[in-house]
């Protein structure tokens, strides 16, 4: 990853000077620039927040959010005074998301959100190479909008951890009966049960085939460095939402990728979308990540002992298996699948105890349908509970919350099997 050392200061373009947005000295915390106070945990309108693959923004992100509305509202592709201070925010944000993902400026495109970036990285590599082939290698616990997509061939299988088989990824990769690929994905981690994925010796079998790999580091970026190896994959696709940012989607297509969409052409974004960014969640997305930059490594620890605690205490429920490698994976993320349990029934009785946490699969939790990860894992796929640690920035009590979690759990389980009649089974 390529550290970034800027600060976000961004000046007026009309010879005034002005300062119209900068980010606070390192090591001082983020504040409201209204009131001038932190965000206390009332303001995040949550208590025992153990979900957050998609959680409240960072607090300097939010006082950068209020900023920026007010002074880079512009539109980028204008000439006027307002569209060239928009244009100076973009670039400065751009610059500085691009060194998060370790790539060039001119290489990161900015989209609605992480799965908009997706389909279209995916899209611009397909319709690239449509000559070469049409199928795309995909493990089978990527993200739905990668196993829908067209052309994506049978997944490749995982293991039991959820760890891609590497001989069966080459193997698929160099199969004559089925045409060579247009291009193969794969995640850097499960955003679900936290493994991580051979990235390394995958993005090796890519490169020797000459198969363009787009890596899927939405659930990694910012929170886990070890799960993203420099210079892996053609194309690269994070969310700023993983790092205290809002859902900001960004895709990296380094140069000399073929690559190029189908259909009209687009002039926004390196041709890559049909209009810029709102610019304010882009020097928001931004503001996050330098806010979040110095601190990746203490986080790393202390998220990764708390994960522990709670994988631990699961495990001692009897019935209760957890999921996921126990090492070689995210530090902020566990799932465990809890047998004669509904999942739903569990998340409302930890939400009356005032613990938020997740159930189903994490790219459908709205509607709680079982895990695609969990089923390709061959583990247990209802009763499940998913842990994403919110950032401690963002939720100063996560350490209680977490203690909490372990107090509750285990009578919480006790009581909805007695509710539902599957505590003598």
């Amino acid at each position: 990853m390529l550290a970034h050392r800027c600060t976000l200061r961004l000046e007026e373009v009309d010879g005034q000077g002005q300062t119209l947005l900068h980010h606070p000295p390192r090591g001082q915390a983020g504040f409201d620039y209204r009131a001038g106070v932190a965000p206390t945990r009332t303001d995040l309108g949550t208590t025992g927040l153990l979900d957050a693959s998609r959680g409240p923004l960072h607090p300097a992100a939010r006082a950068a959010l209020d900023a920026a509305v007010d002074l880079a509202w512009g539109d980028p592709a204008a000439l006027h005074p307002p569209g060239r201070r928009a244009r100076a925010a973009l670039d400065q944000a751009r610059e500085v998301l691009a060194g998060a993902v370790g790539v060039r400026p001119d290489e990161l495109s900015l989209h609605p959100d992480a799965q908009t970036a997706l389909t279209v990285g995916l899209d611009g590599l397909r319709h690239a190479r449509r000559r070469v082939g049409t199928r795309v290698v995909a493990s089978a616990v990527e993200r739905s909008v990668v196993l829908l997509s067209p052309g994506t061939d049978q997944p490749v299988p995982v293991d039991h951890e959820g760890r891609v088989d590497v001989s069966a990824f080459a193997a698929s990769l160099d199969n004559p009966g089925d045409g060579p690929p247009a291009a193969a994905v794969l995640q850097s981690a499960n955003g679900e049960v936290g493994t991580r994925q051979p990235v390394a010796a995958v993005d090796a079998l890519c490169r020797t085939a000459g198969i363009p790999l787009l890596l899927d580091a939405t659930a990694s970026l910012g929170r886990d460095p070890a799960a993203h190896p420099e210079d892996a994959g053609s194309v690269i696709v994070a969310d700023a939402a993983t790092f205290g940012g809002p859902p900001l989607g960004l895709l990296a297509v380094r140069t000399g990728t073929r690559w190029g969409l189908p259909g009209p052409r687009r002039e926004a974004e390196h041709r890559r979308a049909l209009a810029a960014p709102w610019v304010p969640l882009a020097l928001t997305a931004a503001q996050a990540w330098v806010s979040t930059e110095q601190e990746h490594a203490d986080e790393e620890r202390a998220a990764r002992a708390l994960v522990d605690r709670v994988r631990d205490v699961a495990a001692r429920i009897p019935d209760v298996a957890v999921v996921g490698d126990p090492e070689d994976r995210l530090p902020h993320v566990v799932t465990f699948s809890a047998l004669y349990v509904d999942g739903e029934v569990l998340l409302e009785e930890l939400a009356r105890r005032d613990l938020v946490v997740g159930s189903g699969s994490a790219c459908t939790s709205s509607d709680l349908r079982p895990s695609h990860v969990l089923a390709a894992m061959g583990v247990l796929t209802h009763g499940n509970v998913r842990i994403t640690l919110p950032l401690r920035a963002v939720s100063p009590t996560r350490e209680a919350d977490v203690a909490r979690l372990c107090r509750e759990l285990p009578d919480a389980v006790a009581a909805v099997r007695r509710r539902l009649g599957t505590d003598d089974l």
